[in-house]
């Protein structure tokens, strides 16, 4: 039970005895109403004034009990209301924590919504780089905030949100609400106070995709749709399925699929794929495919097509050919010949 809940439960019983006992000395000890409510407070509180009238045995029993469930209920009601402000200042002083935590933050990846799907992005987004959520709904924010997460508590269409999410230094947006009105307009808010950030956003119709996309998401996902796909894949082939499934999502194979971008000035701009010498210098790793800066893929590329300053490579290998892919490519190794 919460300090709020405590709080109101006291106030209730304390209420219900001093109605009882003003109940009581007015219709059984023939009182007038003013001096059986007068008699309830003074016994209650304790204030030690004496009784009003002359009470017999039964009317002092019944005045120890009123005492005694009376005092108990102030002091359970008082208990609650310190906690509750207590709390409350705690809570002020861990808010002002966090805000000062992620006004330090930059090219962090802030989340709208952390719901079921909302979690685990934070949790498998958190292994590479900061995260902050941001949520309407207190539950939601205390889970983020128990899970190591710094939560902003709001509506994440209100710009002032975004701000106090440090949007405008972030490097990564990604919305996960239940409407795709409310993703649209956060959508729209963020890219006008971040025109570089890079906006992940789900897709709950199918309809709303394209609106989505418009208003600037660069990657829309629908989870409907998706898991329609690999609902029909494991069923058609199931064996593809679950190499694809553990390669993506890091299970018991070694190997793993990484996307890494050749800079300018690397050695391996404008040489070709059979000269570039990439399984030698990372030791086995492969290059699956090549996407250009317009974003246009490249499956399966020829030997003779040739590495572009800007260009992203799909690659797939162990965690330690990757590894030395990205410094081969990046000109931390031997250079290829051209």
């Amino acid at each position: 039970m919460g300090t709020r809940e405590r709080v109101r439960l006291g106030l209730a019983v304390l209420l219900v005895v001093a109605a009882t006992g003003t109940l009581w000395y007015w219709v059984a000890e023939g009182w007038s109403f003013v001096d059986s409510l007068y008699m309830t407070v003074v016994t209650v509180s304790t204030v030690g004034f004496g009784e009003v009238r002359p009470l017999d045995g039964s009317g002092r029993a019944f005045t120890i009990v009123l005492i005694v469930l009376g005092v108990g209920a102030v002091l359970y009601s008082l208990a609650g209301l310190w906690a509750e402000l207590l709390e409350s200042q705690l809570f002020q002083v861990g808010r002002r924590r966090m805000q000062q935590r992620i006004a330090k933050l930059e090219s962090h990846v802030v989340l709208c919504g952390y719901g079921r799907v909302g979690r685990t992005i934070a949790r498998m987004m958190a292994e590479e780089c900061d995260v902050v959520v941001i949520d309407q709904e207190v539950a939601r924010c205390d889970a983020a905030i128990k899970a190591g997460f710094p939560a902003v508590y709001g509506d994440a269409t209100d710009d002032d949100v975004l701000r106090g999410a440090s949007l405008p230094r972030a490097e990564i947006l990604i919305v996960s609400l239940h409407s795709d009105g409310d993703a649209i307009s956060v959508v729209l808010s963020a890219r006008s106070l971040n025109p570089d950030l890079r906006i992940v956003a789900r897709a709950n119709a199918a309809h709303n995709e394209e609106k989505l996309r418009r208003a600037g998401v660069d990657h829309v996902v629908n989870p409907l749709e998706i898991g329609a796909k690999r609902l029909a894949a494991f069923a058609r082939q199931p064996a593809v399925a679950d190499f694809v499934d553990v390669v993506m999502r890091g299970g018991s194979l070694e190997y793993s699929l990484e996307e890494l971008l050749v800079p300018e000035g690397s050695p391996v701009d404008g040489v070709a794929l059979s000269k570039a010498r990439i399984r030698e210098a990372s030791g086995g790793a492969l290059i699956l495919a090549l996407r250009d800066p317009n974003g246009a893929f490249n499956s399966n590329p020829p030997p003779s097509e040739p590495l572009r300053a800007g260009a992203t490579v799909i690659a797939i290998g162990t965690a330690e050919q990757l590894s030395a892919l990205e410094d081969f490519v990046a000109g931390k190794a031997a250079p290829a010949d051209r």
